[in-house]
This record gives structure tokens, C-alpha cells and sequence, in this order.
């Protein structure tokens, strides 16, 4: 167009009176809908501890007293750790990956520093921390080598609060302390601050701002989520809702609490007359003497379930109709438990088990994703952080201690440090289907037998060692089952020795 702004404005166009606007114009307005918009520029660890104190108070109360906050943070711990994340080997050498597992399987049992879980117990432990608190510290107890476990090292788990957030300095040489842990002048962590008691125990070692005692980062390992760069310290999952599920269970309590006061009267009692006073009054209903209130005036009258009362000439009865819960009720609770599960990246239908008016597919979409950000987390966090830091410090005690021959570790440590952490696997929605398709993505070669016995949280090595077991006992005792693959088909028919013609039917010996 030729024509300028002032000539198109003569001729009745509507002009924008700014030429440049803001590319997030709506979010940067400071207009009247935005004026109470109050928002903050604090760095990743300001915003982080600048209540973290209460945050957690406040979390650690949810979760005991809230039914869905205890709810969500019991889906989330069973969904990412579930019976454990487990290790296999991965060490060239067979033989040394066989001594490894059982080694492995020996210090379960054993490594807890305080005795009372197993190894994927802690996990479960380390996980509800992890959600709840927002991050869990894990600890390197090296032990003496008598004997008495099969890998001299355990590992205990900390509470977050044993790092206090307040514990802020600066170092010699360009280091710092920042909320308890300490940074070398390259920004490496060099030592976690920990506290000699729990904060909110009796402590008989307090003092003022407390005692603390440095302890190296190589035997600490921090796990939590790192929601922004540069963040030191984590926040509870249930950060962003826990005033709404604190409000929510308000209100309901206020619901239920209406109904049982207002379903506490039953009826009322009319006469044409005014009662007279005294204790001759008989009540025409039960036939024992009235029992007057405080004010002296009306009559409280007790009925039986079943009963059926004569009422005296001229009275009747009118019954109360308390107030419902409302017609909203339902939807309002559901609208604001939906928002408390998307909060927590947890569909509605399994932080509440209502599964109304959800079909099959529709399920399998919200499993796939709520599965994979639990993927995620698994990977990104607790593989990443915890389990990668403890097989690290149980291959060095194995070889420190002489748990196992290891030969030149000094320079194939690497190789013993190869593993591939495997969680427990995903219950089938539709098993027949879901098997079916796992059988046609490995015969044309989408997949491996050993990928699909990972997916499912087991060994390929064990599978294939306990398959082979079976059909050597099956063959040395004349037995022939149709789940065999080697002489039957899908169908349960004999295919390779030529003993049945005809789908269904066998004529070789059971």
C-alpha cells in the first residue's frame, strides 16, 4: 500500500496507536488486571530456602492428615520405585558379572546403615523423602572389614533438614558455604555441613546455630530435583498446592460437619395449645413424663427406629429436611482435585481411583504419559543421583576390601563401574495384547528378547539360565509341556518332530 497512516486515519481506518508491542504483551501488561500481580526476581536458591522450613512442616502435615496429599505422594513413591530399581552388570567378563550379582545379592540385606530396611527398601524410604521434602541426602558409612558383612560399606539416609539452609559463608582460595553445602573456587562441591542431630529432636550437642560437622562430598549424594540452574537445595513436590488441598479439606470437613448437625433433628412436634409446666406433663408419644430444655418450654421426645406413634387430638408432626450437600458438590471437589493431581503431574483418575466414564483407550493415553514423566524422574534423578552414586562406592569398597577378586582395578575400574540400573516393569493393560505385540515387534526385529525382559524389570541373563534349567530337568524326566518353544508352536502342536498332523490334536505321549 502506497497510502501513509495519517491518510488511511482521514479515511476512517482505526490505527494502532503503538507501532511496536510487547511480544509477551499479555503476561507484561501493567494495566489493572495485572496490578495485583505480585511476582518476584529471586535467584534459584532464594527462591528455593526462603521457607523451605515451613514448606516441609507444612508437607510433612499434608501428608500425615491430608488424605489426598498422603494419596499422591504414596502413587508417586510405589510408581518410580515399586518393588526397587535394579542392577545388572555389564562388566565384559561373564564370570566376573556372575560374582558381582551374587555378591550384590548378599549386601542387600546388609545395607542399611541403620538395620531395619534392605537395599530397595531405602529406595522406597529415599523416594517418599525425596517427594515429601523435596530432597534426600545419602551417606557413605565405610565399615570395618571383620567380616561380619559381605561389603564393608553401608548407606544411611538423611533428612534434609540435617543440612540447614542457613548456614551461608565465604571461603578462603574463592569458595563458599551456600544453605550447607560448600563450593571450591571452581564451583565444585567440596563438603556437605550436616548437623550431628536432627533439628527437631532433643539434642543434647545443640548450640547456638548449631553444630555441624564437614563431610566430604564424595561420600554424600544429594538427591533432588533441579528445577532451575544453579539451584542447591529442593522443594517438596506438594509446594504449589499444599494451600488449595489445605483449603479443599477444609471445606469438606465444613460440608460434612453441616450435614451431621442438621440431620441431629429428626422432627417437630406441633400442638394446637401451649404445654403446661410441672412434672405431671405426660408426652401422649412414649407415655413417660416430658423432658423440658433449659428454657423449661419445649418438650425433647426420643423415637426408636421403627416405631409407630399415636399422636394426641390436634398434634402433628412435621419432619426436618436438613440441606443437602449441594448439586455442585461432587463437581467442585472434582474440578479442584483435578488441579491438585496436575500439580503433582498425576492424572485425576489415579490419585482418586475414579475411573468413571473412562474408556480403555483413554486410559492407556493418561498410563503413557503419567508413566512417562515417572520415566523421567527415574532416570534423570534416581538412577542419576542415587543408585549411580552407591554402585560407584560399592565397587570401590569390593576392591578395597577384597571382597572379590578384582585384577587390575586400578585400571579397568571402569569396567566393574559398568551397569544398567533396570526398574521394575510395567504391569500389561491388555496382557494377551500386549505380549502379542511384543512376540510380533521381536520376530520382525523392532526389538530384542533381552530389551523386552528389561522392559519388564528382569535379568535376560537369569531368564535364559532359568529357561534352559527347566527343559533340562523337563528332558531328564520324559516331561513335554506345550509351553515348550523347541517342539511345539503358538498353538501348543508339535512342529519339529513331525509327531502331529492337525491343528489341536497330538498323538506322541504326553
Amino acid at each position: 500500500m502506497s497510502a501513509s497512516f495519517p491518510a488511511l486515519s482521514r479515511r476512517g481506518f482505526v490505527m494502532p496507536s503503538r507501532l511496536k508491542a510487547a511480544a509477551y504483551e499479555s503476561a507484561s501488561s501493567t494495566g489493572a488486571r495485572a496490578r495485583s500481580w505480585s511476582v518476584s526476581g529471586a535467584g534459584p536458591n532464594t527462591a528455593a530456602v526462603q521457607n523451605l522450613p515451613l514448606l516441609r512442616s507444612r508437607a510433612r502435615d499434608a501428608i500425615r492428615n491430608d488424605p489426598w496429599a498422603k494419596t499422591a505422594i504414596a502413587r508417586l513413591v510405589s510408581n518410580t520405585i515399586g518393588t526397587g530399581i535394579q542392577p545388572h552388570p555389564q562388566h565384559p567378563d561373564p564370570a566376573i558379572r556372575s560374582v558381582q550379582k551374587q555378591l550384590w545379592d548378599d549386601w542387600v540385606n546388609e545395607s542399611d546403615a541403620d538395620g531395619l530396611l534392605d537395599f530397595y527398601g531405602q529406595q522406597t524410604l529415599a523416594a517418599r523423602a525425596f517427594f515429601g521434602d523435596g530432597e534426600v541426602l545419602v551417606r557413605r558409612r565405610i565399615r570395618r572389614p571383620d567380616g561380619s558383612l559381605s561389603v564393608p560399606m553401608q548407606v544411611q539416609l538423611l533428612e534434609g533438614d540435617m543440612l540447614p539452609v542457613e548456614k551461608n559463608e565465604v571461603r578462603a582460595g574463592g569458595g563458599e558455604i551456600v544453605n550447607g553445602v560448600e563450593f571450591d573456587g571452581d564451583d565444585q562441591r567440596v563438603a556437605y555441613h550436616l548437623l550431628r542431630r536432627h533439628p527437631g529432636e532433643y539434642n543434647r550437642l545443640a548450640k547456638p546455630g548449631g553444630l555441624t560437622v564437614a563431610v566430604a562430598a564424595d561420600d554424600v549424594s544429594h538427591v533432588f530435583q533441579v528445577l532451575r540452574p544453579g539451584q542447591v537445595r529442593g522443594v517438596p513436590e506438594l509446594s504449589t498446592v499444599l494451600l488449595r488441598l489445605h483449603s479443599l479439606d477444609n471445606f469438606d470437613d465444613a460440608v460434612l460437619f453441616r450435614q451431621e448437625v442438621s440431620n441431629l433433628f429428626a422432627g417437630f412436634v406441633t400442638k394446637p395449645t401451649t404445654p403446661s409446666d410441672g412434672p405431671g406433663d405426660i408426652d401422649t408419644l412414649t407415655g413417660q413424663p416430658l423432658a423440658y430444655d433449659a428454657d423449661g418450654y419445649s418438650p425433647i421426645v426420643s423415637l426408636e427406629p421403627g416405631s409407630m406413634q399415636e399422636l394426641a387430638p390436634g398434634e402433628d408432626v412435621k419432619f426436618a429436611t436438613p440441606p443437602g450437600a449441594g448439586a455442585d458438590y461432587g463437581p467442585f471437589m472434582r474440578q479442584q482435585l483435578m488441579a491438585a493431581a496436575a500439580s503433582v503431574g498425576m492424572p485425576y483418575e489415579i490419585l482418586t481411583g475414579d475411573l468413571r466414564e473412562v474408556g480403555d483407550r483413554v486410559l492407556r493415553v493418561l498410563l503413557n504419559e503419567f508413566r512417562r514423566a515417572i520415566e523421567q524422574l527415574q532416570w534423570n534423578v534416581f538412577i542419576h543421583q542415587y543408585c549411580r552414586s552407591v554402585w560407584s562406592w560399592w565397587v570401590d569398597a569390593c576392591a578395597l576390601s577384597g571382597a572379590m577378586d578384582m585384577p587390575d582395578f586400578h585400571r579397568t575400574r571402569r569396567e566393574y563401574l559398568r551397569v544398567r540400573w533396570v526398574p521394575q516393569g510395567w504391569p500389561y493393560i491388555h496382557p494377551v495384547q500386549d505380549v502379542n505385540a511384543q512376540k510380533l515387534a521381536i520376530r520382525s526385529g523392532l526389538t530384542s528378547r533381552s530389551a523386552a525382559i528389561l522392559k519388564q524389570g528382569e535379568d535376560p541373563e537369569q531368564v535364559d539360565q532359568e529357561n534352559a534349567a527347566d527343559n533340562t530337568r523337563a528332558d531328564a524326566l520324559g516331561l513335554r509341556y506345550d509351553t515348550d518353544p523347541r517342539s511345539r508352536d503358538m498353538a501348543g502342536d508339535v512342529t519339529a518332530d513331525g509327531a502331529v498332523s492337525g491343528k489341536g490334536k497330538a498323538d506322541e505321549k504326553p
